[in-house]
């Protein structure tokens, strides 16, 4: 849910989304993802889409708004997520748009609109951002902006209609830039995050071949989405809700 992604600098190996397709366990460290060149097509039907972002463990209804703390190297920040009443036609689909802010000591550094729709099924798609990093206010770079259907670049599944462990997936596909995959590890008991306690929570680990040595867990509770966030593998970055607010879903 909230705007942190992964640095996108790398080829995504295809072996890869051909694991995930099947909904297989996936290793990351898998020689064999190294090996395969099997393409990844999703298939996008506007007709599958169209309702509102209801799925329990990634809820977009308008006006929510999700406020986190983090720590990572180097300092802290903070990241506001707000769900507007906009929509963005991307493929033929109408897909909901979501602005995300991350500020620092020095103001903001990262301002982002992402865009998500949901098929008939339940599964939450993502069909890419619009990103901008700034310096003192100037923006300094757009690395990490895509879009799917431009220049390459695919939607990808942000969270499953059932989520079930050892479930993959591909959550966004663009070459090079954006090539982030989730993989379901299952539940936890509860989650207490400075926002309140949370039960039955979903865990998921999240990596990517553009930074190989960085894993990320990520924790949703149901009817709120993304509480919590901690880089297990590569550095020590933590990410916490502190408020919720529902919208009028």
């Amino acid at each position: 849910m909230t705007a942190r992604r992964f640095s996108r600098r790398a080829l995504v190996p295809a072996a890869l989304a051909a694991l995930l397709l099947t909904g297989c366990a996936v290793d990351p460290s898998d020689s064999t993802i190294e090996r395969s060149k099997r393409p990844y097509e999703p298939r996008i039907q506007p007709s599958d889409f169209g309702g509102p972002v209801d799925n329990p463990y990634f809820p977009l209804a308008p006006g929510s708004r999700w406020v986190y703390d983090g720590t990572q190297k180097g300092g802290t920040e903070r990241t506001v997520v707000e769900v507007t009443g906009d929509t963005k036609a991307i493929l033929g689909v109408p897909t909901v748009v979501v602005h995300d802010t991350v500020s620092t000591a020095g103001g903001v550094s990262e301002d982002t609109f992402d865009w998500y729709a949901q098929d008939g099924k339940g599964n939450v798609w993502y069909f890419g951002e619009d990103t901008k990093e700034y310096e003192n206010g100037v923006v300094v770079s757009t690395e990490g902006s895509w879009e799917a259907g431009v220049d390459g670049a695919k939607a990808g599944i942000i969270m499953k209609a059932r989520p079930r462990s050892g479930d993959a997936y591909r959550q966004e596909y663009y070459r090079s830039h954006a090539e982030d995959f989730a993989q379901v590890l299952g539940k936890v008991a509860s989650v207490t995050v400075p926002a309140g306690s949370y039960h039955d929570v979903l865990e998921t680990k999240e990596f990517t071949p553009l930074e190989p040595k960085l894993v990320e867990h990520k924790y949703y509770a149901r009817g709120v989405g993304d509480v919590r966030e901690l880089t297990v593998k590569g550095g020590s970055d933590r990410v916490q809700l502190v408020e919720y607010t529902p919208g009028l879903g």
